[in-house]
């Protein structure tokens, strides 16, 4: 069986038990960075020493396929330097070799910078897309961000500190300056810090250099101020196009901030008083 083993993301108390317990009886463990691994394993006071197999970026591609066969006959535990695997973290690969090979996966659920960072930000969490790292070069960058500029759900990004000011003054650029945000900075640690506003103002405080782990949360893009009769007839115009009304009415919802419950209904009865 393969094992995905979340572990802290800095404060070493959020080990859970059955993390410790998985780690003590592990014989194999896939490990993004095995000195780093080793170095938990005796922080956790685990004193046996398992097999430390590296898995990185670098050679994920050429090692799943060994560590899935191992996986087949015995459990082989995949860990990343913090946080969960597979999560802009070595792993993906390995699972989804193991998911066509028929190979069980399980997941030792624990710590987790998205979550963490979305649940501090004060941003709305009921619906959110995590977008990874923003690109280094300032022209992806900005079509990437450029293409998330109508996103309603709250978005999570990962960024380098000698990143961060240049990524903020992107969002506001891209988002406006008005847009909400969250700086998230050593989540967990002894100098976690939470920097809430606008981003815009955000920008300008980053300007002045941050250290640390770094996760951004920005709002998602506040809905368009639409009538509901113009929300229907956007419907129905999506519909006469070809598109299944069940996805017309969340996507003009959405869009829209109207209940899509509301908006189904009304198509409905609108079809009744047509002759």
């Amino acid at each position: 069986m393969l094992l995905l083993a979340a572990t802290p993301i800095g404060n070493l108390g959020d080990a859970s038990i059955r993390l410790r317990e998985t780690l003590a009886a592990a014989r194999v463990i896939a490990a993004e960075d095995t000195r780093h691994t080793a170095q938990l394993l005796r922080l956790l006071g685990i004193d046996h020493r398992p097999e430390l197999v590296a898995l990185h970026d670098h050679n994920e591609h050429d090692r799943a396929s060994a560590l899935v066969d191992r996986a087949a006959t015995e459990d082989v535990v995949l860990v990343s330097d913090a946080g969960m695997p597979t999560v802009s973290d070595p792993g993906f690969r390995v699972v989804q070799l193991a998911a066509e090979r028929g190979v069980d996966v399980t997941v030792i659920p624990g710590p987790s910078a998205v979550i963490t960072a979305l649940a501090v930000a004060g941003l709305p969490t009921d619906r959110f897309a995590f977008e990874g790292f923003l690109p280094r070069k300032a022209g992806e960058r900005a079509r990437a961000l450029a293409a998330l500029a109508e996103e309603p759900r709250t978005l999570v990004f990962f960024e380098s500190p000698a990143r961060v000011a240049a990524s903020l003054r992107a969002i506001a650029e891209a988002f406006g300056e008005d847009r909400r945000g969250a700086v998230c900075r050593e989540l967990t640690k002894l100098h976690e810090e939470v920097r809430r506003g606008p981003v815009g103002e955000l920008a300008e405080w980053a300007a002045e250099g941050v250290r640390g782990e770094i996760v951004l949360v920005i709002a998602g893009a506040p809905g368009r101020v639409v009538s509901p009769e113009a929300a229907l007839a956007e419907v129905q115009r999506r519909v006469a196009a070809g598109e299944r009304l069940k996805d017309a009415t969340r996507e003009v919802a959405e869009s829209t901030g109207l209940s899509a419950r509301d908006l189904y209904a009304a198509v409905l009865e609108a079809r009744k008083d047509t002759p």
